[in-house]
């Protein structure tokens, strides 16, 4: 069973911390599914990607070429990654199921804590994962570096 890691973002942008969450799992051996919800802002995301430092690139692709299943991190606005990941991180507010939960070593959740629909989704996908079973942790960057501020153990 893995654990749901939810990410308030309200010092540093996606763009800024989503590649080194990103560097993280890769590190950890994980390939990795990054899901949003819209095409438009997967690209952005694709490209900006690309503009990252060359020793501290991260392969990757956006979903709908001829290679997914190779990639070793994957955009996509679809709950099916071709890549076969042990991590999905979401964006945007994409959804998550608790069976992905179960299923993944890892699933990160990041939210913009300065968009109060942003944060109003994430808490409702907090407390549907905690009612599912699921482990969570809740991770804030308010002080200016990581903390976990809580806490949900698996339930039976």
């Amino acid at each position: 069973m893995g654990e749901a890691y939810f990410y308030h973002l309200t010092r540093h942008p996606l763009e800024h911390t989503l590649p080194q969450l990103l560097g993280k799992a890769r590190s950890a051996g994980w390939r990795v599914a990054v899901r949003g919800t819209d095409a438009a802002r997967m690209a952005e995301l694709d490209a900006q990607l690309w503009l990252g430092p060359e020793d501290a690139f991260l392969p990757h692709g956006l979903a709908g070429g001829p290679h997914d299943a190779d990639q070793p991190i994957l955009l996509t606005t679809t709950p099916e990654a071709a890549n076969a990941p042990e991590c999905l991180m979401t964006v945007d507010g994409a959804e998550v199921a608790s069976g992905e939960v179960d299923a993944l070593a890892r699933v990160c959740i990041l939210f913009d804590g300065n968009d109060g629909s942003a944060v109003e989704r994430a808490r409702g996908q907090w407390k549907t994962l905690a009612e599912a079973g699921c482990p969570a942790q809740y991770w804030s960057e308010e002080s200016g570096r990581w903390e976990m501020k809580a806490q949900r153990p698996a339930s039976a």
